[in-house]
């Protein structure tokens, strides 16, 4: 059976008044995963994040290992798959806009089993299958999180969206954690288990779609409309918060770039601590994820994302300090600081796209969170190779620049004006919970 949300129902565009004083006062399970497109689509999360664990740690090792390409051809063509990926968004934003939602997410889906198929019909030493592999999944990474944010906008509305958003991240933190244990454990298999590895992937991929689709929601205006001239609105330019976000997201690579590199090479500590911190930062984004959403719901999600931005910054104020300990203390202090660090993340990814679905009208929701997606996408893509060079500057270079970064993204959040604010009365619609 087919789901049609009217994508101007008051429902899903409280004013703003009574949605900023909306709070959250406590967890609902069963509320939770009906505002999270039900339990099939939730089972469609779980065994997606399955199959993206079990792949995306060890792509690197598959083209090394299996197809024999050298360490830097791989990780270009995986870099670039991944960055042309980013193409596919303005086509993605129009289909949402059209009132795709569960299809589209199916569709990102899809792409990446048409990926792993590549990946596994490449022969040894072949180079622009792999590329064509990685692109097809860095299409499917790319689509994703847009398609997915805009069905749970569909479905769920207020607060108890933004709940529905912090639980899918908890829920796909926590399968590809589960995923990643799984495969490493396999990896003592060699290419054989690599390349079971990838056939799993595509099947997890493939049923992970079937029950997206399945769920069968489709956003359509309604017939009739009092407020018609909502509809010529022009999607928000949200430039302040797309620039930041590319900033935002660094955070997202600190645990795995930036403390593996500092612990390594400037404390020459044991693997243990790296993989120690990596374990704790998604222990901590499953387990906190949902309750911190719900704590900070009291608040305007412009303001929650602003104070993320100042817990980063004092985080990477941390790691400064931290890493003139010396070998003894520093290892420790360096795993505490990425507590903060990850709380900051936590806050971060808790309000982030929360606040884009919340401003942008629903008749170009798509287009805003196709936007917003490629600012995350392009600021995940060009970290790393920002944070390793600035490491080779030294610490102060590196958490110097990030914290004045972070800084002053988090201030160009806080005075950036909603589009809806200048426009009268329509404003209080597309305001609502910034």
């Amino acid at each position: 059976m087919t789901i049609f949300v009217n994508r101007r129902a008051p429902a899903q565009r409280p004013d703003a008044l009574s949605d900023a004083m909306t709070t959250i006062t406590r967890i609902q399970p069963r509320v939770l995963i009906r505002a999270s497109g039900g339990p099939r689509y939730a089972i469609a999360l779980a065994v997606d994040a399955l199959g993206t664990g079990l792949i995306r740690p060890f792509l690197l090792l598959y083209g090394v290992t299996v197809l024999k390409l050298s360490p830097p051809v791989t990780g270009t063509a995986m870099t670039v798959g991944t960055v042309a990926g980013l193409a596919c968004m303005p086509a993605v934003g129009r289909w949402l806009d059209r009132g795709a939602r569960s299809t589209v997410v199916a569709a990102s889906m899809l792409v990446r089993v048409l990926g792993v198929v590549l990946l596994l019909a490449a022969p040894t030493g072949h180079v622009w299958l792999f590329a064509m592999a990685a692109l097809f999944l860095g299409i499917g990474n790319q689509a994703w999180p847009a398609a997915h944010a805009a069905l749970v906008a569909t479905v769920a509305h207020g607060r108890e969206r933004d709940t529905a958003l912090a639980g899918a991240r908890a829920l796909r933190n926590a399968a590809i954690g589960v995923a990643a244990l799984i495969a490493t454990v396999c990896l003592a298999g060699g290419t054989t288990a690599l390349r079971a590895l990838a056939v799993v992937t595509g099947l997890a991929y493939l049923a992970a779609a079937a029950l997206a689709w399945s769920v069968h929601v489709h956003a359509r205006p309604a017939e009739t409309s009092p407020a018609k001239d909502l509809d010529d609105e022009p999607a928000p330019r949200m430039l302040a918060l797309l620039a930041a976000n590319v900033i935002y997201v660094f955070c997202l690579n600190v645990p795995e770039v930036a403390i593996p590199l500092i612990l390594v090479t400037q404390f020459h500590a044991s693997p243990m601590w790296p993989g120690a911190v990596l374990v704790a930062n998604t222990v901590l984004v499953v387990t906190l994820q949902v309750p911190v959403t719900v704590l900070m719901s009291r608040f305007t999600r412009r303001t929650v994302l602003v104070l993320s931005g100042v817990v980063l910054a004092v985080s990477y104020l941390g790691f400064l300090a931290a890493t003139s300990l010396g070998h003894g203390w520093g290892p420790a202090a360096v795993a505490a600081v990425s507590v903060v660090c990850t709380i900051g993340e936590i806050i971060y990814a808790g309000s982030a796209t929360a606040l884009v679905t919340a401003i942008a009208p629903a008749r170009v929701l798509g287009r805003a969170l196709s936007r917003f997606q490629f600012s995350t996408g392009f600021g995940l893509a060009v970290s790393p190779a920002v944070i390793t060079a600035l490491a080779t500057r030294g610490p102060a270079a590196l958490w110097g620049t990030l914290t004045a970064a972070t800084v002053l993204s988090a201030s160009a959040v806080a005075i950036e004006k909603d589009q809806g604010a200048r426009l009268g009365g329509r404003g209080r619609r597309t305001r609502a919970g910034s």
